[in-house]
This record gives C-alpha cells, structure tokens and sequence, in this order.
C-alpha cells in the first residue's frame, strides 16, 4: 500500500492505539508483524499512520496481542474501515491540515467539552467575532486566506446545530465575555449568539465569574471531545506552534481532572444566562 504523505491526526491517533495494544502485550513489531504476514517497515507505517489497516488485521492484531476489551476493539475497527468525507474535505489544500483534522474530531465525538479563558469558543463565534481575530492574529492574511478560516468555522456549528447535534457544554470566564475583540455591536451580537445556543436543550454554558475565590486556572482553556471509548478521548490544546491533538491516558486524567477543578467554581446555567444578559444590557 502507497504510504499517506500527510496523515489525519485521527488516522495518527488509530496508529498510536494500535502500538499500545501492541506495547501492553510486550510484543515488538517484528513479533507482530510475523503474525500479520507483514514486516518490521509496514508496522511502522502502520503504528504512524502513514498506511491503511483494515478490520481484519485489527481484529488479529488484537487478538494476538491478548486484549480483551470488545468495545475498544470494536472502536478502532471504526476507525480504520471509516470512509467519511465530510464536509471539511472541501477546505484541503485551502487551510491548514489542523482546520480539518478539528472538524474531523468534533465530527466524531461522542460530546464536546470547552474551557474558554481566551477567546470565546469556536463553536460559538459569530462570523465577526471570528474575523476580528483572526485579522488580529494572522495581520498579513489577505481576504483569499481569511475568509476560507471564517467560514470554516461557521461550518464546524454543524455538530451543535444539525439534525443530531452532538451534547456541548461550555465554560468561559467572564474576562472572556467582557473583552471586546472588535467593536460594540460585534460585541453585543457574539454575547447574543451565546444566549441563543445556551436555549437549546443540547448545549450548557456556564461562566466563571470575576467574583469567585480559589481559582487559579487561566491556562485550562482546552476542548476535550469524547471518544467512542473513553480510552479514545482526546484533548485539543492551542500552543505556539499550533493546535495538539492529546491522547495518552495519563495526560487525559490529567485534563478530566483540570476539567473538574474548573466547575467547582463556575456559575450555574442559569445564573450564567442571567450574568449575559446583564452584560448585553451594559453594552
């Protein structure tokens, strides 16, 4: 099989589950491969992501490998025979492979989970919102680049405003809420757009408030999204160089933890609706 020149971070992530089953066995990939009629080099590509696997060997991997567990199994079988194209596919080659490797998690997860101590979270920006920064963040984008980022992100909206949304909870702190990322109708319009989707049954919003004690968490802004297993959860976290996609079990009880100490101190929905509201009145 001709090897990927660019995986998906999903198609990554199979391969690194497929090494971990492979590493808790204590077999090495020379033992694996003799099992799969394979050899050292096309198990490298394969635990990379660089090649395509599909439901059989698997299924023989694992069971070779003595793992167990049917639902995870069934999962990663999921993942290697899915054939989607979503609606993201349309933006390859126009954005950077992350814009489409995001739309492709938010996709498939099973509910979506935000920490928001910068910028409102994608899924809920208004297009202005999200054009004021990104012209603010990228200050050479022509309108050829910015404006394919806008609507990509308007498009992702699709997992919480679809025919089967996904289950989203939010929490923003009120500095969030209170920063004026562009002007004072921009402003009112995005506050507004976060009121309307905090009125629909699948998406909870709830803001730490300026006035709260004990709370020491401005570097938790994260999306976590919820695998078909949880050992498949991933934590999406904005560094310098860009996006990282996590999936180690230990970094994942780390963030579930973060996540956790974060809503000891938020507000309740509707307390949250009602601070919004006051703060659309103030504008």
């Amino acid at each position: 099989m001709t090897a990927r020149s660019q995986p998906t971070a999903r198609q990554v992530r199979l391969g690194a589950e497929l090494r971990k089953l492979r590493e808790a066995a204590g077999m090495s990939a020379r033992e694996v491969a003799g099992v799969l009629g394979s050899n050292s080099a096309q198990m490298s590509q394969m635990e990379a992501g660089n090649s395509g696997v599909g439901e059989e060997r698997v299924r023989r991997l694992a069971a070779h490998c003595a793992c167990a567990d049917a639902a995870l199994i069934d999962a990663l079988v999921a993942m290697a025979t899915d054939r989607t194209r979503g609606w993201w596919e349309e933006y390859r080659g126009v954005l950077p492979p992350g814009f489409l490797d995001l739309a492709e998690l938010e996709h498939h997860a099973s509910f979506l989970r935000d920490v928001a101590m910068t910028y409102v979270p994608g899924l809920l920006q208004t297009a202005d919102y999200a054009r004021a920064v990104y012209s603010y963040m990228g200050l050479e984008l022509p309108p050829s680049e910015l404006e394919p980022r806008v609507e990509h992100r308007m498009g992702r909206k699709v997992v919480i405003e679809g025919d089967n949304p996904t289950a989203y909870e939010a929490i923003i702190h009120e500095s969030v809420l209170r920063t004026r990322v562009s002007g004072r109708q921009v402003a009112g319009a995005q506050l507004q757009e976060i009121l309307r989707q905090a009125e629909a049954g699948h998406v909870v919003v709830r803001v730490v408030p300026f006035d709260v004690d004990g709370f020491a968490g401005a570097g938790a802004t994260m999306m976590y999204a919820g695998g078909a297993v949880p050992q498949l959860d991933t934590v999406l976290r904005d560094g310098p160089h860009g996006a990282a996609f996590i999936g180690a079990e230990s970094q994942l009880g780390r963030f579930r933890r973060l996540f956790r100490k974060v809503e000891e101190v938020v507000l309740d929905p509707l307390a949250s609706r009602d601070l919004i509201h006051r703060m659309t009145k103030e504008l």
